[in-house]
């Protein structure tokens, strides 16, 4: 059963990572809409909305799994696992990201967006950094 809840908990976690790359990629071109297109930036709140939505449903799934690997088969339970330690440190970064994601996500839905697409696409690499960090660890575990 470990192996199943381990196989799974992967692919939820690539899955909302996989959102986490491409909805700040959404808001590069939000940030590049003319003011006089509307629907094109309708057309882009709507996919970022529903992408948000989809990848908050696939974060609680990745975390319930994470949990039960955590505390239904012990893993991480033993001397030398401060690899785990970094790694939650990071799964909470990351749910932070997403909640400021949203934040980004209504700032544009109300106009109020005051960064350009420049910034966005810097922002858009934290994500791949903190994703590249927590599968070392997961997998590497340095310490």
């Amino acid at each position: 059963m470990y192996l199943w809840i381990k196989a799974f908990h992967i692919v939820f976690v690539a899955s909302w990572f996989a959102g986490l790359f491409y909805l700040p990629r959404i808001f590069v071109n939000l940030a590049m809409v003319p003011a006089d297109s509307h629907a094109e930036r309708e057309r882009l709140l709507l996919m970022a909305r529903k992408l948000q939505r989809f990848a908050h449903m696939l974060s609680g799934v990745a975390i319930l799994l994470g949990l039960w690997l955590w505390l239904g088969f012990g893993t991480g339970r033993f001397a030398g696992s401060h690899w785990l330690h970094a790694k939650i440190a990071l799964v909470v970064v990351a749910i932070g990201y997403q909640h400021y994601c949203g934040r980004l996500l209504r700032d544009f839905e109300v106009m109020a967006n005051r960064r350009g697409h420049r910034w966005y696409r810097v922002f858009n690499e934290v994500s791949v950094l903190v994703f590249a960090a927590v599968v070392v660890l997961a997998v590497v575990k340095p310490f």
